[in-house]
């Protein structure tokens, strides 16, 4: 079965937007574990405009299933990852003012410097991934930095999904057989959904764990937190 990580980013910016601690983030975490998703995700940006640093210390005692955190690997990003330890690190180019990630790394650009640090991060005994676009050339980029996995940037598919146009799933096909082949762990996320969840999943070969936050999140206003880890659950399996 493919693993479900629930990115909690959301519920962060709605106890930011108000302040005090509404929603109860360690509470939610907690929760969804107990509900069967296997993991959780958090991504802390520099502005700490929804999950802070803090609350990364905090959650680490809690997670007792999969802790996965991403984000641009910043000096401050890496000291955070190194005294936190989580299960994963997940690498992500997102510009200090993006909104949201918008772009795979360029690993063959950026070779050596990914090699760098995911070199410090299995040395602390952390598993690595890397945030990619599916382009052969990069998922071969990504196997010389000696990363244990790749995360597939689900954007695109996503969009063409929605529009009806099923061929979106392609170079995903593609890039996901090259991982394979190299033996690198197959990830995804962004922008996948209830709609889309299962069909990525059938399509896609060796496909290891989904992180998933804002439609969860979204989808969970109308159809209750509980109810849309089991729905995602169902989909995966």
């Amino acid at each position: 079965m493919t693993k479900l990580s629930v990115n909690i980013n959301k519920l962060a910016t709605l106890r930011n937007a108000r302040g005090g601690n509404v929603p109860d983030i360690l509470k939610a975490a907690t929760d969804i574990q107990r509900f069967g998703a296997h993991g959780i995700t958090i991504h802390p940006r520099p502005d700490e405009r929804h999950i802070r640093y803090q609350d990364a210390r905090d959650l680490k005692p809690i997670v007792y299933t999969e802790y996965n955190i991403e984000g641009n690997p910043e000096q401050s990003f890496v000291d955070l990852v190194l005294q936190v330890k989580p299960t994963q690190v997940t690498l992500v180019p997102d510009a200090i003012d993006a909104i949201t990630s918008n772009a795979g790394w360029d690993t063959i650009r950026n070779q050596s410097y990914l090699t760098e640090i995911i070199t410090e991060f299995r040395r602390n005994s952390i598993r690595t991934s890397i945030f990619v676009d599916p382009v052969v050339a990069i998922i071969e980029g990504a196997k010389a930095t000696g990363t244990d996995r790749i995360e597939l940037y689900t954007e695109s598919f996503a969009h063409q999904y929605s529009l009806g146009n099923e061929k979106g799933i392609n170079p995903y096909i593609v890039a996901a057989q090259k991982a394979n082949e190299l033996g690198l762990g197959i990830n995804a996320g962004h922008d996948l959904s209830l709609d889309n969840i299962a069909f990525f999943k059938q399509n896609i070969p060796g496909l290891l764990e989904v992180s998933i936050g804002h439609a969860l999140i979204a989808e969970s206003i109308y159809l209750g937190l509980e109810n849309v880890v089991q729905m995602y659950l169902h989909k995966l399996k």
